[in-house]
């Protein structure tokens, strides 16, 4: 079996630590099967360190295009690919093999107000409908991910393996304390914060945040900031008008994307992790922040309830003001706040890549029989 893997979106914010962590864990448990990895051409030279059974092939075409649609099925055949995991909801109808798809979520499907075009949502849901019937097997990262498939598509409850994501290891390790100390400076990150991390789309629910955050200061936080770190900030002005609205430019920090190393000194450096999202497939970055050591609040919907249990403060994400009630407790009450940490590390030691992993690399197997 000669196993293609589509990893043109390597770092992309949620989709590309999945593809990361794959990559890293089957090329620790797999050194006898071949895997040819389709990369964009900066990734070649990193990904051909995986093992000598991984090769990188390059692949220009851009995700969501008519290009893709035509280039991964030729590349796919070019290199002899007898099984095709495409890690994103796009399963081109051209791909003459067996494949394996990952949808992660159905955001697209859920809050179509978000996308940017009538013809966005319909190629959105084309292509899931399509990847949902045409791949021999679909993963999906949450039982709440399961059901709305299943909702959205016509598909067999059977052919849908629910396959937990996990935490980057290095969220579980204590960075140095100098590390630490060096983050803290170069983002003069003196007083306590609140922190969020994630992509900074409309569904992740910041305008609200914002406005949760202008609440605690006003009950006499005022002595907190709020450090939000996310890509393409600046196609978002809606936010920036709403740190404005409530004269908090002072206290509100945006950080832009952030390596890995530094966003696990930052958990640490945190007085609390929020998580305002409105939907999520799965929701990594409380689970990180958990395997930080870091109290989360959360919300109460979509997945992030399976992923938390009882180990994060859940709130309402539609109402501001729960929202700040929750930052508000975890500030100010210390046996909640050491009981959030002690439970968040036990919580997400039961998330491990290495499992999850070890089963996709099952499904593999079964698929391609």
């Amino acid at each position: 079996m000669r196993i293609g893997i589509d990893a043109r979106k390597l770092h992309d914010f949620g989709i590309g630590t999945y593809i990361r962590n794959l990559l890293r864990q089957l090329a620790r448990l797999d050194r006898d099967t071949e895997f040819v990895v389709l990369c964009r051409p900066e990734d070649r030279l990193g990904l051909n360190v995986l093992g000598p059974n991984f090769r990188a092939v390059v692949e220009t075409a851009g995700n969501y295009t008519i290009a893709e649609q035509v280039k991964i099925p030729l590349a796919l055949k070019r290199e002899g690919v007898t099984l095709f995991h495409a890690p994103h909801y796009v399963l081109p109808p051209l791909v003459g093999c067996r494949s394996v798809v990952t949808i992660h979520d159905c955001i697209h499907l859920m809050f179509p107000q978000y996308l940017p075009s009538r013809l966005a949502l319909g190629y959105a849901r084309t292509s899931i409908a399509l990847a949902a019937r045409r791949a021999t097997r679909i993963i999906t990262v949450s039982e709440s991910s399961k059901r709305d498939i299943l909702r959205f598509v016509d598909a067999p409850p059977g052919k849908i393996d629910v396959i937990h994501n996990a935490y980057d290891e290095r969220f579980g390790v204590e960075p140095h304390d100098e590390d630490v100390l060096r983050v803290r400076e170069r983002y003069q990150l003196q007083d306590p914060f609140i922190l969020y991390a994630g992509n900074v789309k409309p569904h992740k629910n910041l305008e609200r945040l914002i406005e949760a955050f202008h609440l605690v200061r006003k009950r006499g936080l005022d002595h907190v900031k709020l450090v939000l770190i996310g890509d393409d900030i600046s196609k978002y002005a809606a936010l920036r008008r709403a740190v404005h609205q409530h004269q908090l430019h002072k206290y509100v920090r945006f950080l832009g994307y952030l390596p890995e190393d530094t966003l696990a000194a930052l958990y640490r450096l945190a007085g609390v992790f929020v998580f305002p999202s409105l939907y999520e497939g799965f929701g990594l970055p409380p689970l990180e922040a958990m395997a930080s050591g870091t109290p989360v609040v959360t919300s109460n919907v979509s997945s992030l309830p399976e992923v938390a249990g009882d180990a994060a403060l859940l709130v309402d994400p539609y109402d501001p003001a729960a929202i700040a009630d929750g930052i508000q407790r975890v500030l100010t009450d210390d046996a909640l706040r050491d009981e959030l940490r002690s439970k968040g590390l036990a919580r997400a030691k039961q998330f491990s890549w290495n499992q999850s992993v070890r089963r996709i690399r099952e499904i593999y197997s079964e698929a391609g029989r």
